[in-house]
Formats: C-alpha cells, sequence, structure tokens
C-alpha cells in the first residue's frame, strides 16, 4: 500500500502544477480578450466607410463591369482563405474552421471548381503541410495581435491570384466570428467577385447624395476596391483573434476545472489507502497484542 500512496501523491501533484499552468493561461488570454475586442471595435467604422464608398460608387454609376465584380461564367480554380492560430491550447477553434474549409472545398469540388487554399496562423499551415496538400500562399506569426500590412500583403497576393489569367476567379474566406465570450461561429464568406444588388432604399426626409467621378468611376473602383478587400480580411484577423483568445479562455477554464476534479479524485484515493494502510496496521497491532496475551495465557 505504500507504493500506492507514493503514486497518487506524485500523480496529485503532477496534476496540480498542470491546474497551475491552465490557470495561468485562463487569466492571460482574459486580459487579451478585452485589447482583441478594443482593436476589432476600433475597426468597424473603416471597414463601414469604405463599404458605403463602394456602395455609393457602384450605385450613382451605370459601370459594373469592374474586373473585381464580374463573375465569371465558367469558374475553374477558387482561393480560399482559411484563417487558424499560431497556437494551440485553444480547443476546437482550428478543427472547426478547418472541416469547414473541407465542407466548403468539397463544394466547390460538386461545382467543378478546384479549391486552392490559402492559409494563416501555424496550426493550418502545420495541417495542410502534414496532409502534403500544396497552398497558394501560407503567413504565420500575427494570429494572436493582426496588423493591417499583413491584411494588406494578404489581400495583395489573393487579388493578383484573382487578376492573373491563369489564377483564380473567386476568393472565399473561411474564418471564426466573435459573437460573445461564449459564443463564436465559423463563418464562410465570399469576398470576390463582389455581388452587386439591386434595391430600393425607403424614403427619408433628406435628399440622396449624389456624387461626380473624376476622371471616372472605374478607376476610383480600382482604388477603393482593393482597399475595400483588405478591410474585409483585417476584420476577419480581428474577429478571429479575439475568438481564438475567447476559445482559449474557455478551453483552459475547463481544463482548470477536470484538473481540480482529478485532484479530488485522487485525494480521495489516497485517503481511502492511507485508512486501509492505518486500519491493517492497527489490526496487525492487536492481532500481536492478542498473541501474546494467548502466549501469557498459555504459560499460566
Amino acid at each position: 500500500m505504500g507504493a500506492q500512496l507514493r503514486l497518487l501523491r506524485r500523480r496529485i501533484k503532477s496534476v496540480k502544477s498542470t491546474a497551475k499552468i491552465t490557470r495561468a493561461q485562463e487569466l492571460i488570454a482574459s486580459s487579451r480578450i478585452v485589447k482583441a475586442q478594443q482593436r476589432m471595435q476600433a475597426a468597424v467604422p473603416y471597414e463601414r466607410e469604405i463599404t458605403r464608398a463602394v456602395t455609393s460608387v457602384v450605385s450613382n454609376t451605370t459601370v459594373t463591369d469592374h474586373p473585381l465584380t464580374v463573375a465569371k461564367e465558367q469558374a475553374a480554380r477558387a482561393a480560399v482563405l482559411i484563417v487558424t492560430s499560431d497556437s494551440g491550447f485553444c480547443g476546437g477553434f482550428n478543427a472547426n474552421i478547418l472541416r469547414e474549409a473541407e465542407a466548403l472545398g468539397n463544394l466547390l469540388r460538386d461545382r467543378g471548381v478546384e479549391p486552392v487554399p490559402y492559409v494563416t496562423g501555424r496550426k493550418g499551415v502545420a495541417w495542410h503541410t502534414f496532409r502534403n496538400r500544396e497552398m497558394g500562399g501560407q503567413w504565420t506569426g500575427f494570429s494572436r495581435k493582426p496588423a493591417y500590412s499583413d491584411a494588406k500583403e494578404i489581400a495583395g497576393a489573393l487579388i493578383d491570384a484573382f487578376s492573373d489569367e491563369d489564377g483564380v476567379d473567386e476568393i472565399h474566406i473561411v474564418s471564426t466570428e466573435f459573437v460573445s465570450m461564449l459564443t463564436q461561429e465559423v463563418v464562410v464568406k465570399r469576398i470576390l467577385p463582389l455581388e452587386v444588388e439591386e434595391s430600393v432604399e425607403e424614403a427619408s426626409d433628406t435628399p440622396l447624395p449624389y456624387f461626380e467621378f473624376e476622371p471616372h468611376a472605374g478607376e476610383v473602383l480600382d482604388t477603393l476596391l482593393p482597399r475595400y478587400v483588405e478591410s474585409r480580411i483585417f476584420s476577419a484577423l480581428l474577429q478571429s483573434a479575439a475568438s481564438e483568445e475567447a476559445s482559449r479562455r474557455r478551453a483552459m477554464k475547463s481544463a482548470t476545472d477536470n484538473a481540480n476534479e482529478l485532484i479530488r479524485v485522487f485525494t480521495q484515493q489516497m485517503n481511502q489507502v492511507r485508512q486501509a494502510e492505518i486500519t491493517q496496521e492497527i489490526s496487525e497491532i492487536v492481532g500481536g497484542a492478542n498473541a501474546l496475551a494467548d502466549s501469557a495465557a498459555g504459560k499460566e
């Protein structure tokens, strides 16, 4: 029983060390979520205004056949930007994204379109490398704190591939959208070609603004649409960063709770073994005392 007792004590010590690590990771993730949310909210006005600018250009001109807005009749290849994390300890965060990316790839293949993965985050890159899947592009090192320059670099590579005759005909993005501290949803969006929808706006007291473009709307779109794509990718990176920290916090809290439960179970088992050991020792003492008493009675 002594060996079993020592084993349980070592297990309790090991689990306590693990619980300290997971608790520390939980606290770090909790502090980073707030900063990630602030950066995400700070980028919303720019994304909203660039979207309004693109909408205004398209709405106030009859020119809607820009290369970035025209869908090809027979698409052959589609770029799929997969936004994963650089670090682990975030539960099913990456697994959910990769699963959704696989589902999107199957849908594209059913349409006769070959998906080309463009991956951000070490986890996604490692997943594709392990399976010997060729990637159109890969970026790592900024999943927790993305900068606009990172989004610009990714957008540049995707737009170049889209503009190339032998490149891709569509661009999709698979990322995680931050809903709340407890809820993060994997979303799939097509960012190119843009979908131009005709709609009727309700009448308002203020007249709609009229825009004049110099030299013409086509060149304005040439400048605006790349910025629009950059803002959409940057927003996806920021949403993913906040979702990653929230998922990590939830996973680490669950790990800490499980560790505490293991400590409780091992402590209970250790107490049972210790009690059994004490009971055995008492039984041996009582047995020895009885044997001495019987021996003394026999001599008398």
